[in-house]
């Protein structure tokens, strides 16, 4: 097969995608490099002519890889992950509002263009989480404990400009569990919370408990989601969704490289929906040894 992979400078020496891209090589595909943003493109002429089978983003949110692969998408074309689903979760504010109309819980958001108009938020909503709206590898996170201190997350800003986003914080062991989607399959892995830097937790896969593994394939049927991945915090009250990625980094998923080798491979050929709500046909399955006893958080 014949690939394009769109890859924004910030990932030009990440492993993922370039050992992806090195994999399907390997196994005699050809993949072409694409830089958006850093490399001129003859656009009309490139989309137009369908020379690739499949187009896969690995791109920045707001960066210029999302205009192309829609580009792609517009004349026909296949891309990875479908090129429908990914601006609304590139878009922090939209996918709140997309994921509570679907039932999922993610916390209440807030949306305004400065920091300081957070104050108008309940002073019982906070501490706040702060971020920018189209945020990406936890850039400008802020954890604001009081409206006193919204000047301090002016930080959170991009350059002074775009939307933010702030949701009440919601109490937790300061672990993150990141949910992986490869291949119609879920893995989980459990870090340091961006917000809790001095909690020291050993990065490592970890069970997944039905409810969890329940809120994680929910996620890929409404944003219609073949590869992604979704941060979730265990919460008083159960599990929250607080972010959600298309094509993340899958770290700590077992043979990482070769199993979204082998998604894109299959998706190129399916085409894109094939776990999520473009098209269905099966739901994401939890290995056996990945599943963790009802009841257990772990």
């Amino acid at each position: 097969m014949r690939l394009c992979f769109l890859v924004e400078e910030q990932y030009r020496h990440d492993g993922m995608p370039l050992d992806v891209v090195r994999q399907l090589r390997s196994w005699g595909h050809r993949v072409d490099i694409v830089r958006p943003g850093s490399s001129l493109i003859r656009i009309s002429e490139e989309i137009q002519a369908g020379s690739h089978d499949a187009w896969v983003l690995k791109t920045v949110s707001g960066g210029p890889g999302l205009t192309l692969l829609e580009a792609a998408a517009s004349v026909g074309l296949t891309t990875v992950n479908d090129a429908r689903a990914i601006r609304g979760v590139r878009d922090k504010a939209l996918a709140a509002v997309i994921a509570r109309s679907h039932g999922l819980p993610v916390p209440v958001t807030y949306a305004a263009s400065r920091a300081e108009e957070f104050a108008q938020v309940p002073e019982a909503e906070y501490p706040l989480v702060v971020k920018p709206a189209d945020g990406s590898s936890g850039r400008a996170v802020r954890l604001v404990a009081s409206p006193d201190r919204l000047c301090a997350a002016r930080g959170s800003e991009p350059d002074g400009d775009g939307l933010l986003i702030a949701q009440p914080y919601v109490p937790n062991s300061g672990t993150d569990l990141k949910v992986y989607c490869v291949g119609g399959e879920l893995f989980a892995t459990e870090r340091c919370s961006l917000l809790h830097p001095g909690h020291t937790v050993r990065e490592r896969q970890v069970p997944l408990t039905p409810e969890v593994a329940r809120i994680a394939t929910e996620i890929g049927t409404v944003f219609g989601l073949d590869l992604y991945g979704a941060d979730i915090l265990l919460g008083p009250d159960g599990p929250v969704i607080v972010d959600v990625n298309d094509f993340p980094s899958f770290r700590q998923v077992p043979d990482a490289v070769a199993r979204v080798a082998s998604a894109v491979l299959d998706l190129a050929r399916t085409g894109s929906g094939r776990y999520g709500t473009a098209a269905p046909t099966t739901a994401p399955r939890v290995p056996a040894q990945a599943v963790a006893p009802v009841g257990s958080t772990r």
